[in-house]
């Protein structure tokens, strides 16, 4: 699972052509994935397509070590994420390791395998705050979305983590599928007892970009969901809500991380660093490993995390746009996974040479029937689709 939206990466080709600023501003965020492993099939998962085998993840030790060098290097919080951390048997560890480093964490988790027992434990190491995700407001549909059955779990989940008193936040991805029944996704967070609802459009990378045609919505449906997020934070002061834009309908490309190699690491499972979590699929990136660096290296001086830093690397119409220090010229992952060349323009913006490329996925939304799901891997839920769709 991967929080939010907005994934940049580095390239080594770039690098050599455009220089990088001589003092990045300190990180402030490190996303540790600790594991690919899920038991979830969701059909946008933002996980590279080629995941991590869990015989290559690193050790207890070597995640106390990235820790400490990054709460050395500024980092304050840390997002504790997968996969699913859970299957971590020494999830435990990990999070004193980040406690000790004077690091805030936060647990991102699909909620299976939460127990009183657990939570308890991983609070008493250190543990800051949960963020559990939600695929829809019903079982049925919920329960599609995941590739199989999990919503029940999921609430279970969710008065675990009231009852522990920690910041509850809960995560949902929207798309075509779920939109419709926002009301009801918030309400369902809200019954919950969330303190905050994070609405995240889909961003199509990796296994989402194969599931774009089952996942994009109609213009009608986003048009509709934006009025309800309006009312319900008229109306509500809590939950908080996020939205996060779907940047296929907007014309303007999200900010990139707010930057490329601004404020954010991700470190994989395997210990790849990446300026974002979306950047294992830009192929010439060359990302640095902390096995390998220090992360403090990896951040000031690698290749990959100065490829896309500052400007002097823009193309196209980004050169002279006067909003390139506020969207950093796009998405450097979904300009590569469009177009091939992560230094183009982010196709999402109505300026880029390549914006048909998002129109015509959009354009084609608003007809038809979407088509059904495409799963990492075969589940039996899938055979279900049409019963689960007109009950959610």
């Amino acid at each position: 699972m991967t929080p939010p939206p907005g994934t940049p990466d580095d390239g080594t080709a770039a690098a050599s052509s455009a220089p990088a600023p001589s003092a990045p501003p300190a990180p402030w965020a490190l996303l540790a994935e600790v594991t690919h492993a899920c038991p979830l099939h969701c059909p946008y998962c933002s996980n590279p397509l080629e995941l991590v085998r869990t015989s290559a993840e690193l050790s207890t030790e070597e995640w106390a070590r990235v820790f400490g060098e990054a709460a050395d290097l500024g980092v304050v919080q840390a997002h504790i994420s997968g996969g699913e951390p859970l299957l971590r048997r020494d999830l435990t560890d990990i999070i004193a390791a980040a406690h000790r480093a004077g690091i805030y964490t936060q647990l991102v988790t699909s909620g299976l395998g939460l127990t009183p027992e657990r939570l308890d434990e991983l609070a008493a190491a250190g543990l800051n705050s949960v963020q559990l995700s939600l695929q829809d407001a019903r079982r049925p549909g919920s329960d599609l979305i995941a590739g199989r059955e999990s919503y029940t779990a999921k609430q279970q989940a969710a008065r675990v983590i009231r009852a522990a008193g920690l910041p509850f936040g809960l995560n949902v991805v929207l798309h075509r599928r779920n939109l419709d029944n926002l009301q009801q996704i918030i309400e369902v967070g809200a019954r919950w007892g969330a303190d905050r609802i994070e609405l995240a459009n889909t961003q199509f990378y990796g296994w989402a970009l194969h599931n774009r045609a089952a996942l994009l919505p109609t213009r009608d449906q986003l048009d509709h969901a934006k009025t309800t997020v309006a009312a319900w934070r008229q109306q509500h002061s809590t939950p908080e809500l996020v939205w996060v834009m779907p940047d296929y309908y907007e014309g303007v490309p999200k900010p990139c991380m707010g930057g490329w190699g601004a404020r954010s690491i991700t470190v994989g499972p395997d210990g790849t660093a990446l300026p974002c979590p979306a950047a294992y699929a830009i192929t010439d990136l060359a990302p640095p490993n902390v096995r390998d660096r220090p992360l403090s290296w990896i951040w000031e001086d690698s290749p990959a995390f100065n490829a896309y830093r500052g400007t002097a690397w823009m193309t196209g119409p980004c050169n002279d746009c006067p909003r390139r220090d506020i969207d950093h010229g796009g998405c450097r992952c979904q300009a590569h996974a469009l177009t091939g060349d992560p230094t183009r323009t982010d196709p999402a913006c109505s300026l880029s040479p390549d914006h048909h490329l998002v129109r015509a996925p959009a354009a084609a939304a608003e007809g038809g029937a979407a088509p059904a799901f495409i799963y990492r891997r075969p589940v039996r839920l899938a055979r279900q689709e049409d019963r689960c769709t007109s009950e959610s």
